[in-house]
């Protein structure tokens, strides 16, 4: 007999506490813009939303503002045909390249260079200004009411947020030659998020989980040290997932790209316990992780974006997705492709994959 239809929120809970939901919880999957454009170009529904299409699942977050506010105002100081450089008002410079669509900008300077520069940034973090919650919250409160979709909150960011506003060098060495101002920066990013999340702890019951955003590793491995994560980042994230259980959230979630094997025992001892995307190039092995973790991981991603590229064979894409069957029937996993799918997919290969992954993760 056929089980009964859960909802995305049934399922996204029996998927990460390990019971048996209908099929696993599919989290909409990042693609390019340049992605979509080739599929809508190789016969992809035009007039069809691609989650629709792909029957992936709901899933929302609080849509709490939680970026710098008011944003640094901007100029631009140099261009030529391909590029132009924009620096900020607090004096922090990059490089964009206007003849492309795809790639991230070159810092030339980043906009925290010191402790008076962090003070004038650390204004426009202010978690009690009203504009951070949306205008009309109480009405938002009454569509959650009923919901039937995973609904999570954002919980900070105790390296990644730094990391973009010092520069990856430069917070290297920090750590080292004024500890204090670190110290200082992450247990204020920490108190900013309790103060910013409480009103929607105490006024939407049961959240379903939390987000983090660290992007704090590279292809060969983490870009700081165990020993440094534990000194300036495990307490401050332990202050924050201990109210979050608190309110009865369980899953809280990482978002990391690069190899996470040194990070992931850390997470786990902040009482982080989902991570993703889980980069297979990086050298991410769910199945290897599984083993040495058990169930206290759980784990979205791992499918080979490179398996779905151009050239490939249905028996590769085969072969990748069956290599997760394991994981899937375990529990506690979500297959997914490691990260957004890019424009060298095309559409017929992305559609096979994603036949073979509703078929494995549904259970009759």
């Amino acid at each position: 007999m056929s089980q009964t239809k859960m909802s995305a929120r049934e399922r996204f809970h029996a998927t990460f506490k390990y019971s048996r939901p209908d099929r696993v919880f599919m989290m909409p999957q990042w693609t390019f813009d340049e992605t979509r454009e080739r599929w809508l170009r190789e016969g992809m529904p035009w007039e069809q939303h691609l989650n629709s299409y792909f029957d992936f699942d709901r899933i929302e977050q609080i849509p709490l503002k939680i970026d710098l506010w008011p944003p640094l105002e901007t100029k631009i100081v140099e261009k030529t045909a391909s590029w132009q450089i924009v620096e900020d008002e607090l004096g922090g410079r990059a490089k964009h390249w206007t003849d492309r669509q795809m790639g991230m900008p070159q810092w030339l300077r980043f906009p925290v260079r010191d402790r008076e520069s962090w003070e004038k940034l650390r204004v426009r973090l202010n978690p009690d200004a009203p504009v951070r919650y949306p205008e009309y919250w109480e009405d938002l409160k009454r569509c959650y009411e009923d919901r039937d979709y995973p609904l999570g909150i954002m919980a900070g960011s105790y390296y990644g947020w730094i990391r973009n506003w010092v520069g990856m060098e430069n917070l290297a060495l920090w750590y080292y030659d004024c500890p204090g101002l670190v110290h200082e920066m992450t247990e204020y990013l920490a108190d900013f998020i309790l103060r910013l999340m409480d009103r929607a702890l105490c006024e939407i019951p049961d959240i379903d989980y939390a987000l983090m955003w660290e992007d704090m590793a590279m292809k060969t491995g983490s870009l700081i040290s165990p020993r440094l994560f534990r000194e300036f980042m495990l307490e401050p994230m332990k202050r924050v997932t201990k109210v979050l259980n608190e309110y009865g959230i369980e899953i809280i979630m990482v978002d990391s790209d690069g190899n996470v094997d040194e990070l992931i025992p850390l997470w786990l001892e902040a009482n982080v316990n989902l991570v993703y995307p889980l980069e297979v190039a990086a050298g991410c092995a769910a199945v290897a992780y599984r083993e040495q973790f058990g169930k206290e991981l759980r784990m979205i991603g791992n499918i080979d974006k490179r398996v779905l590229r151009d050239g490939a064979t249905k028996q590769q894409i085969e072969e990748e997705v069956m290599s997760k069957a394991e994981l899937v029937e375990s529990g506690g996993f979500a297959p997914w492709v490691d990260h957004a799918v890019p424009p060298d997919v095309p559409f017929e290969n992305f559609k096979y994959y994603m036949g073979l992954v509703c078929e494995l993760c549904t259970f009759g």
